[in-house]
């Protein structure tokens, strides 16, 4: 039974909403498969043409909960299914409908890598989306993989290297993100793309994404994805430690 997210099935598409808000919904393995989960089961179903990935709360996605893997006494689920986080990234990847997702407040880090994981990004006028893992010392494997992916080696450095918050309108200036709207408008934007491509013939959405997918030219997906885990998950022990 999922507890820290939800899957909402609208007319023709399907809304994954994160359920942490009280942790500025921020990633933990069991988040990671219960996502991962969902994004399998909206892949299969024939009724399904378009996904909406969301926070609950106004909050798109913190990054790793670093608290809750340093917590004393540890969570039940502390080093167990790691590997979740990465198969959240490979169902992802592997995603046959196309991904819309709804950047509201902020996008940090492992939420980065989230949203870029996504086909469209709509984000508020005043979120910033922020890959600062250069501060704590340790790499960005997921943020890397999808950044060579979506962009240029050139953008790529500039977010990885700087670590600092990039704001809506300079993401949409580098071509990062599809648009952005009132802060209160995101979800509503995000519901209507999904509608609207709901409404396009059945399968015409798969068959495009499909195409744009065999141009990326990655012969074995799983091996350009790491199989490390997440190195907040390694920050987190090593502070721990």
């Amino acid at each position: 039974m999922p507890e820290f997210s939800r899957l909402d099935i609208h007319e023709g598409w399907a809304e994954i909403v994160i359920e942490r808000p009280d942790r500025r919904n921020s990633l933990i393995p069991p988040l990671a498969g219960e996502i991962r989960d969902y994004i399998e089961q909206s892949n299969e179903d024939d009724n399904i043409s378009a996904i909406v990935l969301r926070g609950e709360g106004g909050y798109f996605c913190s990054g790793i909960d670093l608290k809750a893997l340093q917590a004393d006494p540890p969570p039940p689920w502390t080093g167990k299914d790691v590997g979740d986080v990465r198969s959240m990234h490979m169902a992802l990847y592997y995603c046959k409908k196309p991904i819309i997702a709804a950047l509201e407040k902020f996008a940090i880090n492992a939420g980065a890598s989230l949203a870029f994981a996504c086909d469209l990004i709509v984000a508020g006028e005043t979120a910033f989306l922020q890959i600062g893992e250069i501060q704590q010392g340790v790499g960005i494997p997921m943020n890397a993989a999808w950044l060579k992916i979506k962009t240029t080696e050139f953008q790529a450095a500039r977010l990885a290297f700087l670590g600092d918050r990039v704001k809506a309108p300079e993401l949409l200036r580098l071509g990062l993100i599809s648009e952005y709207v009132s802060d209160d408008s995101v979800v509503e934007r995000c519901n209507e793309i999904a509608a609207t491509i709901a409404g396009y013939p059945t399968g015409a959405a798969e068959a495009i994404k499909q195409s744009l997918v065999a141009q990326r030219g990655i012969d074995k997906p799983e091996d350009f994805f790491p199989k490390t885990a997440n190195s907040a998950l390694n920050s987190a022990k090593m502070l721990k430690d």
